[in-house]
């Protein structure tokens, strides 16, 4: 599906994805620079997790609760392990290599089918996803011939497939190209290597401000309607299982970073723009409201397993997930315990 075409572009096809990450849900050789990032660190406290997140605002809980460590008082330590590409987040996730992941509903799905031991159990962030077109584009007919950059097996592919479904497209009418991260997708758009893209906040925001007469083709919105689900928070089902009080302190974590985020979200930029988002306060600030954290997604259950049909057109699962794929039992107790926090959330399923 791609082919190599300069120095953005990379040769994947989705066989050779399933075989990097939903694969290694069975088992994985580890690559030497992926194991390096797993060494383990004498500092950090005892009830340690290890996770991995992506970059667009559908993970700003994880970086606030990360940055001004929002578990602690529940005695956990988050320990990010930054991945080289997004690809290696779902291989390091599925191989059980981390405890949890802010990841794509459907890379999530991906490890889901190959039978790894993972599940939903709470939200991350909604909406954000943006199809984002060059000059002289202003439809999906336009779009035909075109080259179209994205990543694989990812809620920013899915977008694409669904919005180009619905004016009676496929992806066979546009010429697609996968990428590897959140910056060099922007770049590569921004440097009109690529005529569309579709991406996450704030890096379409950013696209949209640095390439002249670019323009947005869709917020996903007018695909899925408003509070689309685009990240959740998966963790592997043994921890569930041996330490649910752990998981839990995550979760509350999130909230308690939601709620921060709504009550200042200048502050919340400050602590994540430059460190986690590689992209300008200005783009920042004009992408904030539009991917915001939303932690209790139970209302998108549905919502989630309806896209697993355009997961199996595509090729990447044999299956759509169905509600086992959920526990959102933790995030139910979490809620019961903290009343107050909840009910002052501005965006939630209840």
């Amino acid at each position: 599906m791609c082919d190599r075409d300069g120095s953005f572009y990379r040769n994947l096809s989705r066989r050779g994805f399933l075989g990097r990450g939903a694969g290694a849900a069975a088992s994985l050789a580890l690559p030497a620079h992926l194991a390096a990032l797993l060494a383990p660190s004498p500092a950090l406290a005892a009830a340690t997790l290890k996770a991995t997140h992506g970059s667009g605002f559908c993970n700003m809980g994880m970086f606030l609760a990360k940055e001004r460590g929002l578990t602690k008082a529940d005695g956990v330590e988050l320990d990010f392990v930054v991945t080289p590409s997004n690809t290696e987040i779902t291989t390091m996730f599925g191989a059980g290599l981390v405890d949890m992941s802010m990841i794509p509903y459907s890379n999530f799905m991906t490890l889901y089918d190959a039978g790894a031991p993972v599940r939903i159990v709470a939200g991350g962030g909604v909406q954000g996803c943006i199809i984002v077109a060059r000059e002289g584009i202003a439809s999906a007919a336009d779009l035909k011939g075109k080259t179209f950059g994205t990543f694989q097996a990812d809620t920013l592919e899915v977008l694409p497939y669904d919005y180009l479904k619905k004016a009676g497209m496929s992806f066979r009418d546009v010429d697609v190209k996968y990428l590897d991260t959140s910056p060099e997708l922007a770049q590569a758009f921004m440097a009109g290597a690529l005529d569309a893209i579709c991406h996450i906040e704030p890096y379409a925001s950013q696209c949209v401000m640095g390439r002249k007469g670019a323009k947005v083709l869709s917020d996903g919105t007018d695909v899925y309607g408003k509070g689309y689900s685009d990240c959740v928070l998966a963790v592997r089902a043994p921890l569930i299982k041996s330490n649910p009080a752990a998981v839990k302190a995550v979760i509350k974590a999130l909230f308690v970073a939601q709620s921060q985020a709504e009550a200042d979200k200048g502050a919340a930029l400050k602590d994540t723009v430059g460190k986690y988002y590689k992209t300008s306060m200005e783009a920042a600030v004009d992408a904030s409201s539009k991917q915001p954290i939303v932690v209790d997604q139970r209302d998108q259950t549905k919502f989630i397993i309806a896209r697993g049909a355009s997961m199996q057109e595509l090729g990447y699962v044999k299956k759509a997930p169905d509600e086992g794929a959920f526990d959102w039992s933790l995030l139910e107790a979490v809620i019961a315990e903290n009343k107050g926090l909840y009910a002052g959330l501005k965006l939630k399923a209840a």
